[in-house]
């Protein structure tokens, strides 16, 4: 038996150009400390369908909830907990926290810094009468563009494992934002490539997060998970409540 620092079932959710496994180090990090966690596995078709996908996991899962946003997967994550009553808190890693009417695309691009853009590459698809572009990042620019602060080995992993996102998904408008009635917690990565730092510090103080920054790449939940998971610890700590024991 172990202590659980709260009763909060952890919901991770990954962004673009990565994948659930990515999460190794946090869902080791969170089990130590004695806290159920799911990692979801985004669509990364489109930003309503994948918050509809996302609430539908959210909805299935008894008692309290902190989720956890990743790059895009945070935008995901601010449509798809908007009214969700079991949800206590978000917590943003690297992320885009959107207000209504406004895509990932536009927030980067608001602001210097970012670098992504120069790196992309689109490919076409089709699958069951759907068709559109898929975004990946070239695979020989995916280090020093993702993950500068990955050792090699585990960059070219991830570089070949990486999961597309559509195109569209980019520039769809979030149609709600849960982190005006939802506390939020934001983790700021100052040598990131992806999101601009000065964006995400600005989507965090409109949303009044309590927020935290690391010298870290965008794939900050890779390269340092320990620092996420003390700040979703944080986060479950000031929302759920007492300790509990757990088997």
């Amino acid at each position: 038996m172990s202590t659980s620092a709260t009763t909060a079932t952890i919901v991770l959710m990954h962004g673009a150009f990565a994948d659930s496994s990515g999460w190794k180090g946090v869902i080791d990090d969170l089990r130590a400390r004695g806290y159920s966690s799911f990692a979801v596995a985004n669509p990364l078709r489109g930003l309503e369908s994948d918050a509809i996908y996302l609430r539908s996991v959210i909805d299935s899962i008894d008692g309290p909830v902190v989720v956890v946003g990743h790059s895009y997967g945070g935008a995901v994550m601010t449509v798809a907990a908007d009214g969700a009553e079991n949800v206590k808190a978000l917590v943003y890693i690297a992320s885009f926290n959107l207000d209504v009417g406004e895509s990932c695309g536009e927030m980067s691009a608001k602001f210097p810094g970012g670098e992504l853009g120069t790196v992309l590459d689109p490919r076409p698809y089709a699958v069951s009468g759907d068709s559109g572009t898929d975004v990946y990042i070239q695979r020989d620019r995916y280090h020093a563009a993702f993950c500068a602060d990955v050792d090699e080995e585990t960059a070219a992993l991830m570089a070949a494992s990486q999961r597309p996102i559509t195109q569209s998904a980019l520039e769809d408008k979030a149609t709600k934002a849960a982190w005006k009635t939802i506390p939020s917690w934001s983790l700021v990565t100052n040598q990131d490539l992806a999101i601009p730092p000065a964006s995400m510090r600005f989507m965090a103080e409109r949303a009044g997060s309590t927020t935290v920054e690391v010298d870290a790449s965008h794939a900050v939940f890779v390269s340092q998970p320990g620092v996420c998971v003390d700040l979703i610890d944080a986060a479950a700590r000031a929302t759920v409540g007492d300790a509990v024991a757990v088997a």
